[in-house]
């Protein structure tokens, strides 16, 4: 692959729904460079973009893929992101590093939920945009239709600039509304005249488009105003700034199974897309993604914004404050890879083996440390058990999974102590099954899931006052610890106190009664559950001056804590959780009423970026899987977080069978 300066690139993200045929698309972009003997096909599993595993198993692009194209002495960075919402932080990656965004929408389908989602980020982004409506040679699929969907959808210019020749069986070609030009066949195609039954549909863009190139600038708006004639030249610089400044959203079209209209989607985005901007100043790069590939190690995929990031060098990572050994650096097609001696400003390539730098780190001139802006992570929110079959998987979890995290940073994993379980937490259910299937296949470890374990707790409602002693006679020394302890309920942890008077308790034991409890609290009496909220007060007990000593206060001190638990209406607390859900309107009402199944309680909502947030307590019991009940309510178009708010009793006809099962748990594990 040649160097190419920065005027010559162009970095585009290819985003779309799952299904739209982007990797499709991207694979007859690069065929069309004569470096394919035959195009892929996603069924085939024979695609450059998607040539991980799990990609080719399932047929669906997981990873963010870099497919230079060159073209027209252009280098086109084709990032082939997924189309699924459980791999959106790849779509956060590549929107982060482009200069612009390629939306493949389905001539069949129309616009679909993730084309929405990804949408609100290039807005937030303000990329340049481009639509490529596929898939013309499908039954049923329809042009127009779609740029009316488009234009119903967003608040923008649609403006088609590549409209289809017929459709399904009879598409035969495309139209080049800009140049007036028709072009018929697979490949670069046959330049054609255009169908008579066209001329006035394309008339009529052709003054859509040159309006939507004079607004651009003043002057050129005055000329069109006046009815002057613009300049062939005033045209595509006026409609190049029109683009860059998001003023208007071009609309082509084509197969990308059959390579049709495909050739000129690569010449329009060689010529009208933004190249980088050259910037001033020292070496500066992001790292946007991470992967592990098991010939060369880790792989971070990066672009330089600043400066020429160089091969066999020292660069300094201003996030990590680490030094970096840079060894090789790699151009990437697919998996495919080239050495280069350095990257200039602009363009993207991959580095290898690096010991700190993970996806969002800046690397940098240590002499002029920069932090450039990083990548917003997605929070997770679905959390399942992940349960080594064997003694050996245990082993090797810990190894692999910390290789996994380097690579996704939407994932998250704890061992929870009081459940002792390992919990992992994904953006998905795909996500879920999709890691579970990289540790068998990649690292040799296999695990089963479960649902996720309910950390409840125990407390007490009454206020008692109760007697333990401990007394023990057996020989030689004996043992005698015996105290008096109020108990009552509090809202903190645990408090304790005492009121002991006239040394019937030795100062020298309060320790030892104190500990004695908190030992105690570990284990509740109404399911073995850890108990908070309670106060304990020491006020009485007595001592033997040969037998007393720390150890029977202490167990005399448990013996009060379990009577006085039994005693004073002990009940069941579950964890509760602050979640804020953030919908479409329409869809406030289903999230309300699913909330009310849940037992939760809504506390209010407020509009945010033309969304609806509503805010909620929920019990965590009801939100484990609360990821793919949002999915499915809002049709993929919500999303929620959520946090710990703290603890509320338990229902008595749920807290029967919660108690009765952990019961039998216990005794099982005996």
């Amino acid at each position: 692959m040649k160097n190419y300066q920065t005027t010559q690139l162009r970095n585009v993200a290819v985003v779309a729904h799952g299904g739209s045929g982007k990797t499709s698309l991207v694979e007859a972009m690069l065929f069309n460079t004569g470096l394919l003997s035959r195009l892929g096909r996603v069924e085939d599993g024979t695609t450059t973009a998607d040539y991980h595993p799990e990609e080719i198993n399932r047929q669906l692009t997981i990873h963010t893929s870099i497919v230079p194209v060159e073209w027209e002495n252009t280098k086109i960075n084709l990032l082939d992101t997924p189309g699924f919402s459980d791999f959106i932080v790849d779509v956060k990656g590549a929107l982060r590093v482009a200069e612009g965004a390629l939306f493949v929408v389905s001539a069949v389908d129309g616009v679909e939920v993730q084309h929405e989602i990804i949408w609100g980020f290039t807005n937030k982004e303000e990329l340049p945009r481009l639509v490529f409506i596929n898939k013309m040679d499908r039954e049923n699929a329809d042009f127009d239709k779609v740029v009316d969907e488009l234009k119903e959808k967003f608040n923008v210019n649609f403006v088609p600039v590549q409209i289809p020749i017929g459709s399904f069986d009879k598409f035969s070609g495309v139209v080049d509304v800009l140049r007036g030009k028709a072009y018929s066949g697979d490949g670069k195609g046959k330049e054609i005249p255009i169908p008579e039954s066209l001329l006035d549909t394309v008339a009529g863009y052709r003054e859509a488009l040159i309006e939507a190139a004079a607004e651009s600038d003043d002057e050129l708006t005055m000329k069109y105003l006046e009815g002057e004639e613009l300049t062939p030249e005033e045209i595509i610089s006026g409609f190049k700034k029109s683009l860059a400044d998001g003023k208007i959203v071009p609309v082509l079209s084509g197969s990308a199974t059959k390579n049709m209209g495909v050739a000129q989607l690569s010449s329009f985005i060689a010529e009208f897309f933004p190249a980088p901007q050259e910037e001033e100043g020292s070496m500066a790069a992001l790292v946007f993604k991470t992967i592990g590939d098991p010939y060369v190690g880790k792989m971070n995929f990066f672009k330089v914004f600043k400066g020429k990031l160089k091969a066999d060098s020292v660069v300094y990572n201003s996030v990590k404050e680490a030094n970096e050994k840079i060894g090789q650096v790699l151009y990437l097609r697919g998996k495919s890879t080239a050495a280069t001696d350095a990257v200039p400003t602009g363009d993207i390539a991959v580095l290898v083996k690096l010991h700190d730098t993970t996806t969002g780190d800046t690397l940098c001139d240590k002499d002029n440390p920069v932090v450039l802006e990083g990548i917003e992570f997605p929070i997770p929110t679905l959390t399942a058990a992940v349960n080594p079959k064997s003694k050996n998987d245990e082993d090797k979890l810990s190894d692999a999974m910390s290789k996994i995290l380097d690579e996704d940073p939407t994932l998250k994993l704890e061992k929870n102590t009081e459940t002792k379980q390992t919990l992992l937490t994904a953006m998905g259910e795909l996500h879920v099954n999709i890691i579970v299937d990289r540790l068998k296949n990649k690292y040799g470890v296999d695990v089963t899931l479960s649902d996720a374990k309910v950390p409840y707790r125990e407390t007490i409602r009454g206020k008692v006052e109760v007697e333990g002693k401990h007394k023990k006679q057996s020989g030689g020394r004996g043992q005698f610890g015996h105290v008096w302890i109020r108990f009552e309920s509090t809202d903190d942890e645990f408090v304790f106190s005492e009121e002991v008077f006239g040394g019937a308790v030795p100062r020298n034991y309060f320790p030892a009664v104190e500990k004695g409890l908190r030992e105690a609290m570990s284990e509740g009496v109404l399911a073995g559950y850890p108990v908070t909220g309670l106060k304990a007060t020491l006020y009485d007990g007595s001592y033997h001056p040969v037998d007393s000593s720390e150890m029977a206060f202490k167990i005399a001190a448990s013996l009060a804590f379990k009577k006085g638990c039994e005693k004073a209406s002990p009940a069941l607390l579950e964890p509760v959780m602050s979640v804020e859900v953030l919908v479409p309107d329409n869809f406030m009402g289903d999230i309300i009423s699913d909330f009310n199944t849940k037992r939760g309680r809504v506390l209010g909502s407020e509009q945010v970026e033309g969304l609806t947030k509503i805010m909620a307590t929920v019990p965590l019991s009801e939100m484990y899987r609360y990821a793919i009940d949002l999915k499915s309510m809002t049709q993929g178009r919500g999303s929620f977080n959520m946090s710990f708010s703290g603890y509320d009793e338990v229902p008595a006809r749920l807290a029967e069978d919660i108690i009765k099962k952990a019961k039998a748990e216990k005794e099982e594990s005996r």
